[in-house]
């Protein structure tokens, strides 16, 4: 989580305008100060998260994470922050849009994967899909995505949910194509066998 900067700090910087703050962070780097000027605007990102998400844990998580998105995202982008309040709004609000994006897309790709007969056939010879299709199919096969080795499970993340090609794959993991489709292979068998295993 985050480490608030000691007392000492807070009280050196309370007069401090936003503006001050920012290019004292710009100058100096030091995450505390960025942390004394973040710290006058959570609740702010808390209700911003809050409305998006619906859920209170959820945006309690994302008040810090986007703080640690900060740490890189002020530096570049110094020059267009005019109105640090405002461009904190904007950068919570696309955090939390991208967020739900991302778990409504999760769902429609597990959703596509499991309508795909072939993705649990060894080889298209095999015109049966092994899996009878229930709701908790979805559920089962995240939990099984889940269980699967972090390389394999990085593969067909990126595979089947982002839709990258294998050259693709192996150029973001920095590994060769040829492990990458037998990573994919065999996360596909063992995804297949947990999700017999009922």
């Amino acid at each position: 989580g985050i480490c608030m900067p000691p007392l000492f700090i807070r009280k050196r910087y309370a007069d401090t305008s936003d503006g001050e703050l920012l290019r004292k962070f710009g100058d100096e780097g030091d995450i505390a100060i960025l942390g004394q000027l973040y710290e006058r605007y959570m609740h702010l990102v808390y209700g911003v998260c809050l409305k998006y998400l619906e859920e209170r844990e959820a945006a309690k998580d994302e008040v810090m994470n986007i703080f640690e998105k900060l740490v890189t995202a002020v530096p570049q982008q110094k020059e267009e922050i005019v109105n640090f309040r405002t461009w904190l709004y904007v950068v919570t609000k696309n955090h939390c849009l991208m967020l739900l994006r991302s778990r409504k897309s999760e769902t429609a790709h597990t959703e596509a994967m499991l309508a795909d007969p072939t993705f649990f056939m060894e080889n298209s010879s095999e015109m049966h899909p092994v899996v009878e299709e229930e709701d908790s199919d979805t559920e089962r096969l995240r939990e099984c995505i889940e269980r699967l080795k972090e390389e394999q499970r990085a593969c067909i993340r990126l595979f089947y949910y982002e839709g990258y090609g294998y050259r693709q794959i192996s150029e973001n993991l920095g590994m060769e194509e040829k492990k990458v489709k037998s990573y994919i292979q065999n996360g596909k068998r063992n995804l297949r066998i947990c999700m017999e295993d009922e």
